[in-house]
Formats: structure tokens, C-alpha cells, sequence
């Protein structure tokens, strides 16, 4: 991932990036892994010895924790896939980074330092809020669908399990015919739930930049105002853990998306592969699929977020805190009322679920293209009451000068 970040940086500012390091700079990654595990530990005396050595573990260990719940394709799992709380857990791991952080912060004696560990705090847990109630809507949609003709479960109980929310989204039901069946079992996107719930994807994916403190929400990290953030005072293979950290958080995010919204590992040939009774050989080519077409969907999403760091430019605290608590949440609350409002609805008039999917998916998208064209001016009207007073000051200082240069004129 690192090596493809700086591909894509290199790309978008018109450089050649890593070339020397193997076949066109592609064992770069493993060269600054040696440096970082070669380079001295240097810590100040003035600091906070236990919590500033302890900090790094703290925040990559939630990361770590969050893989032992993601399925990687039909057979290819940990055992903690099986939990029915899938996604509940990996939100209370999400929540969990900001403690090392704040130890980083605090532990490093450096004033640079606490102050990026407080600026992380307080958008941590601000984004927190929508990031969850994104993720209900979704689960929403599983209640409503549960029960119901070519859907698992029983009617009205939803799920928060992220392998029986893929299978919400795979509605293909056999045909006979052989080439359709290989390629539509287990793998129909056109049930996906982007498609109804696109708005909540751009949300959780802005609540995920927030959470992992990537551009334009890398306040923490600040390197004009606060030379490295929290992680000043870090070198070697303690700074490489918070790096590690951010990669393996951005994608835990990626996978989130891809399990709730893009069909997980779902893809043509894996679930026909996979399917009851074929033979070992298929079977293993499935998963083999299934795991390629899942890590595609991840690192396409992984080249999104460093595709935004090279694009925009960082928010100023107010702002970040503004869009979280004046546009996010309140996006996120009126999308959960307007998704059990169209299913009362739905119900009450008799209409089938693929109605209130189509009706649900229409409203959703047209809201997103609202929220898109709301955000982009609030922005403007935010920047231009940022600049106001500095452009205030520029006019009175050119008023000023023509009234000297007409006074010297007369004179």
C-alpha cells in the first residue's frame, strides 16, 4: 500500500516517484522497513517513559483486533468471523485508536505533540457518531428485506453479522443455465446496497477519512503547524507502528465498505465454485477468486483515499467540526427516519420489498446529489467568511494608499 501511495502522489504531481529500489522502485516499501527496524530508538529524558513506549502498541493493536472478524473470501477466515456482532465490534475497535494517540501525546513531554493528540481527540469521537448511524441504515435494510421471497432470516430481525449482510445481497436464484448460473451465483449487483444507500457510503467513507486522520481531516498530524503531530518525538520502528496503524486502519474502513455496500468477495465464478457438493479442486479456485475480487474492491477504495490526500486541501479545526455536528449527523438521523417512514409506507399499502427498494435507492440517490451541491457550498461561504476580515484589511490598506498617493499629487 505504501508503495502504491507514493505511485499515485507521483502521478498526480507530475513526478517519476520511487525507481531504484527493484523493478521500478516496487521493493521501496521493504528498503524503509529495513531502515525503520535499523534506525536508533531516540526518546527525550523528559518523558513519560511508560506511556510514551507503550503508546505505538496501543494504537496498532485495535487494528489487529479488527482483522479477526473480516472474511476474506467463502472459506478463508479467522475464527472470530463467526461473531454475530461483527460490525458493533469493529466500531468499538475503530473507537479504540484514539487512545494511543492521546498516550503518544501526552507520553512525549512535547508540546507540539499534546497538541495533535487533543486535535485528534475531539473529531475522533465527533465522527464516531455518523460513522455509526451510516451503518444503521444498512441494517435497516436487512430488517425490512429479512423473511421476505429471496432473502435469509426471519421477518423483521435484521442483522449485524457482515457475512449474513453479503448474502442480503445476493438475490440470484437458479436458472438451468449453466453460463448465467456461473456467473450471477452468489455475485448480483444490481442488488448491491450502494445502489440504495449511496448517500450513507459517501458518509461512512468521509467518517472513515475523519477516523483515520487522512487528508482533509489530518488535523493530528499537521506537519505546517506541528511538525509531525503526535508522533513527533518517534523514530525508527516505533514510528513505523503508527504508520502501520493508518495503513491497516484505512484498510479496515475499505473492507467495512466493501462487506456492507460492493457485495464483499462476491464476483462471477465464486459463488457457482463454491457451491455444495463440487469438488475440492473448484472449491479452492473459488476462494482463490473470491479473495482476489475482495482485495481488488479494498485496495480500489485504498487508491481512493490517497487519491483525495493528493486532492484536497487540509480543514481548519472549525470546519472539520462544523460538517461532522451541522451536516453529517443530521444527514444520518434524517436518512434513518426517511428509510422507516418509506418502509411503513411500503408496508401499508401492500407494496413488495423491491418496490420499497427502488423507491428507497431513487430517494437516496437524489438526496445525494442535494448534499453533494450543500457541501460544496458551505465550504464556499465558510472560506469566504474565513477570508473576510484578512480581505477587509487589504481594502482599507489600498484605500489608504490612494488617498497618500492623492495627497503627495495635490502637494
Amino acid at each position: 500500500m505504501g508503495y502504491l501511495e507514493r505511485k499515485i502522489w507521483s502521478w498526480i504531481q507530475d513526478r517519476k516517484g520511487p525507481l531504484h529500489v527493484g523493478p521500478l522502485g516496487s521493493l521501496q516499501i521493504l528498503a524503509d522497513i529495513g531502515k525503520m527496524f535499523m534506525k536508533e530508538d531516540i526518546h527525550t529524558a523528559e518523558t513519560d517513559k511508560v506511556v510514551f513506549l507503550l503508546a505505538p502498541s496501543a494504537f496498532v493493536a485495535p487494528m489487529i483486533a479488527s482483522f479477526a472478524v473480516l472474511p476474506f473470501s467463502p472459506l478463508l477466515s479467522l475464527p472470530g468471523t463467526a461473531l454475530a456482532t461483527g460490525i458493533v465490534y469493529l466500531v468499538a475497535m475503530s473507537s479504540r485508536d484514539v487512545i494511543g494517540i492521546i498516550m503518544a501525546g501526552w507520553g512525549s513531554n512535547n508540546k507540539y505533540a499534546l497538541i495533535g493528540a487533543l486535535r485528534a481527540a475531539a473529531p475522533m469521537i465527533s465522527y464516531e457518531l455518523p460513522l455509526v448511524l451510516a451503518l444503521v441504515g444498512v441494517v435497516m435494510l436487512t430488517s425490512v428485506l429479512a423473511g421476505s421471497p429471496g432473502y435469509p432470516g426471519q421477518a423483521g430481525i435484521g442483522t449485524i453479522s457482515l457475512k449474513e449482510i453479503m448474502t442480503f445481497q445476493d438475490t440470484w436464484k437458479q436458472t438451468g443455465i449453466g453460463l448465467l448460473d456461473f456467473l450471477f451465483q452468489g455475485f448480483t449487483p444490481w442488488a448491491w446496497f450502494i445502489l440504495v444507500q449511496p448517500l450513507m457510503l459517501l458518509i461512512y467513507y468521509i467518517c472513515g477519512l475523519a477516523e483515520t486522520n487522512r487528508t482533509p481531516f489530518d488535523l493530528p498530524e499537521a506537519e505546517s503547524e506541528l511538525v509531525a503531530g503526535f508522533h513527533t518525538e518517534y523514530s525508527g520502528i516505533r514510528f513505523g507502528m503508527f504508520w502501520l496503524g493508518e495503513y491497516g486502519d484505512m484498510t479496515i474502513v475499505s473492507a467495512i465498505t466493501t462487506f456492507l455496500f460492493l457485495g464483499g468477495w462476491s464476483g462471477p465464478g465464486v459463488g457457482f465454485l463454491t457451491a455444495l457438493g463440487m469438488a475440492v479442486g473448484w472449491q479452492l479456485l473459488g476462494n482463490l477468486l473470491g479473495l482476489v475480487y475482495f482485495v481488488c474492491k479494498v485496495y480500489l477504495l485504498c487508491v481512493l483515499f490517497t487519491w483525495i490526500r493528493g486532492t484536497l486541501p487540509r480543514l481548519r479545526a472549525d470546519q472539520l467540526m462544523q460538517f461532522a455536528w451541522l451536516l453529517l449527523i443530521p444527514a444520518t438521523l434524517g436518512n434513518i427516519l426517511l428509510t422507516g417512514l418509506i418502509s411503513l409506507a411500503m408496508s401499508g399499502l401492500g407494496l413488495s420489498n423491491i418496490v420499497f427498494l427502488i423507491v428507497t435507492g431513487a430517494i437516496n440517490w437524489f438526496l445525494l446529489i442535494g448534499f453533494i451541491r450543500l457541501v460544496s457550498r458551505v465550504m464556499v461561504a465558510a472560506t469566504r467568511r474565513a477570508q473576510a476580515p484578512a480581505l477587509r484589511a487589504r481594502q482599507a490598506a489600498l484605500a489608504q494608499r490612494a488617498k497618500l498617493a492623492e495627497a503627495s499629487s495635490l502637494d
